[in-house]
């Protein structure tokens, strides 16, 4: 997984610490979390196409939730950013090597080191499914009570 999904949780969670209706610039969010813009502003792209925030053209524009934060799932921002694909691909290696003269027989069954990445997938999925940006803020909220004001402060939004 690479970072965009992190930057994009991050991305998600400071939006609902915000929880306003004023849009939030790539450059904001590239500035308080010290990341390159240009990057960023594919991960925040790819979170509009898949309807997770909504971009707001213009000066004054940016970026907000599209949906409630406990309507974003974990899995939602992970389909988003790294798309649908499984993260294991069986390339059906036991044929090559020691396994290249063996009968086709052999290969009747699927492959077990596939059945059991599949297992594991699915499992993961279900938990970044089970889980929201709702229940990450709670989570962040419990353990850095300060956090909330923080972003509220980094992003104009004072007390």
């Amino acid at each position: 997984m690479n970072q965009g999904v992190e930057w994009a949780v991050h991305v998600l969670l400071s939006l609902a610490w915000l929880d306003d209706d004023r849009p939030v610039s790539t450059a904001a969010f590239a500035a308080s979390y010290d990341l390159p813009q240009a990057y960023l502003h594919k991960q925040l792209q790819a979170l509009a196409r898949a309807g997770l925030v909504e971009s707001i053209p213009g000066a004054r524009g940016g970026f907000l939730l599209a949906r409630p934060a406990d309507k974003i799932t974990l899995m939602d921002v992970v389909t988003a950013i790294e798309g649908p694909e499984p993260a294991f691909t069986c390339t059906e290696i036991r044929r090559k090597g020691m396994g290249e003269d063996a009968p086709k027989s052999a290969f009747r069954r699927p492959c077990a080191v596939h059945g059991a990445m599949q297992r594991a997938e699915l499992q993961w999925r279900q938990s970044l499914a089970s889980q929201t940006i709702a229940d990450v803020r709670a989570e962040a909220d419990a353990h850095a009570p300060s956090a909330a004001r923080l972003a509220r402060r980094a992003y104009g939004r004072e007390d």
